[in-house]
């Protein structure tokens, strides 16, 4: 097998474009929920039916694009034209969700199911041929995991200027009208995504073609439900998409309420959790180069649910340093196994080839968005549900029970479902070893037709 070293260039613009994506994934785990319900003034039983539909539309498009990548290429490339094609559509369409016209109830939950699901449908668009790239860049695995290690480590700036740059800008912009300063910080956002992706696909090379067959749908679900591996990355995908979306839409109420934080406090909050998530992304690349990647997945999202409990028990309400500190460690540690992740995706893929002698990329790239937008779904709509079960009332001073509830959804609902994640992760068995062996297989097996140093 040819080693494939990627420059220090092509992995800052391979992070650039997960920071471009990350515009849309960390407002919609940070702040899309407050952002509904206490500036957009919609209503939290709404909130529920919105995300489900809206991530079943998701769903389907990333399915759809996952068979348009499969199927089309060019000199320049499987996947980078897609972001080259509708970056600037993917911007726009961020800048609608965020937009609040002045209208009647009914209208307005109209906009927003309009903007939101256009802008997962974008979303959708270049975020699969995103997640795909890294099979084109290099099929060297420890390049892979250094390139999304990378990776990772841009996309937690892009959540962390969300998170310090929204808050900050829609308070100094709004001019007192909180509407108009989520619309104006939001598109300096956009804009940003826009440009990002576009550093990416100029300074990244897709060097390694595989093999696709033209496959019926039914054909490639079959030969995905054999590969018993990417069926338990897909498990482990919707159950730990499930934590951090519940985790993260209730840091702002957690905060707010449960804290008594103003909006210093708040962004203090969200961004002390980024700057602990960039650190993982560091310590993650550094700890994988002498400790089996597998064990630190499954062993740190353990921890998760132990760390999840003990702030429940420790924190009490308005014990901002105790909880700014364990808030930090355990967004440190539940980080650690992302560039395992997004590596072992492709590592499936490959071992699927070996498995039963046919490749399905684009479906399986697409399979794993497609787990992701349903456990945002569960997520969404069990925020929804939980916040009007413990009688959340927007911009009022919270009941007991509702801040027991916002308590409960950052801590032991989550880490309930990371622990799940963890046990799932006894059932994967690809190491670097393993796959190493995979590698041969496909070399000696002419699953290559391209690829070059």
């Amino acid at each position: 097998m040819k080693t494939q070293k990627l420059s220090t260039l092509e992995k800052v613009g391979f992070g650039a474009g997960d920071m471009a994506l990350n515009v849309v994934i960390s407002s919609m785990m940070l702040i899309i929920t407050f952002f509904y319900t206490d500036i957009y003034g919609l209503r939290t039983q709404d909130l529920a039916l919105l995300f489900v539909v809206v991530k079943v539309v998701g769903a389907v498009a990333d399915l759809a694009m996952g068979q348009l990548t499969d199927r089309f290429t060019s000199r320049f490339g499987r996947y980078r034209p897609w972001l080259l094609l509708l970056a600037v559509p993917y911007g726009v369409s961020v800048f609608f969700v965020f937009t609040t016209p002045d209208w009647d109830y009914s209208a307005k939950l109209v906009w927003a199911y309009g903007t939101y699901i256009l802008m997962t449908l974008m979303t959708a668009g270049v975020g699969i041929p995103y997640i795909s790239l890294i099979s084109g860049l290099t099929s060297d695995p420890q390049e892979r995991l250094s390139a999304n290690g990378y990776r990772l480590f841009f996309a937690k700036i892009g959540a962390f200027m969300v998170t310090i740059i929204v808050p900050v800008l829609a308070q100094q912009w709004g001019g007192g009208d909180a509407a108009a300063g989520y619309q104006a910080a939001m598109a300096v956002m956009a804009a940003m995504g826009v440009l990002l992706f576009l550093f990416c696909v100029f300074t990244t090379t897709e060097r390694v073609v595989h093999v696709v067959e033209k496959q019926s749908l039914s054909e490639q679900f079959a030969l995905l439900m054999r590969n018993d591996q990417w069926l338990v990355l897909c498990g482990v995908c919707v159950t730990g998409t499930v934590g951090y979306v519940v985790r993260g839409s209730v840091a702002i109420y957690y905060a707010k309420y449960y804290l008594g934080g103003d909006t210093a406090t708040v962004s203090a909050f969200l961004s002390v959790g980024v700057a602990a998530a960039i650190l993982s992304m560091i310590a993650s690349t550094w700890i994988t180069k002498f400790y089996c990647k597998v064990k630190l997945f499954r062993n740190t999202q353990l921890a998760v649910a132990l760390i999840s409990v003990l702030i429940y028990y420790a924190v009490e309400p308005g014990d901002v340093m105790l909880a700014f500190v364990l808030y930090f460690l355990l967004s440190f540690v539940v980080d650690l196994h992302a560039p395992v992740f997004w590596s072992a995706i492709a590592e499936t893929i490959d071992y699927g080839q070996v498995k039963t002698g046919k490749r399905v990329s684009g479906f399986a790239f697409g399979g794993i968005s497609v787990c992701q937008k349903a456990g945002m779904a569960v997520a969404g709509a069990l925020v929804g549900v939980l916040l009007t079960f413990f009688d959340y009332q927007a911009n009022q001073e919270q009941t007991a029970l509702a801040l027991t509830g916002i308590a409960l959804m950052l801590t032991i609902i989550p880490g309930f479902f990371h622990l799940l994640m963890g046990l799932l992760m006894f059932k994967y068995r690809i190491s670097d070893g393993y796959y190493g062996e995979v590698k041969e297989q496909m070399r000696t097996r002419g699953f290559l037709a391209a690829e070059s140093t």
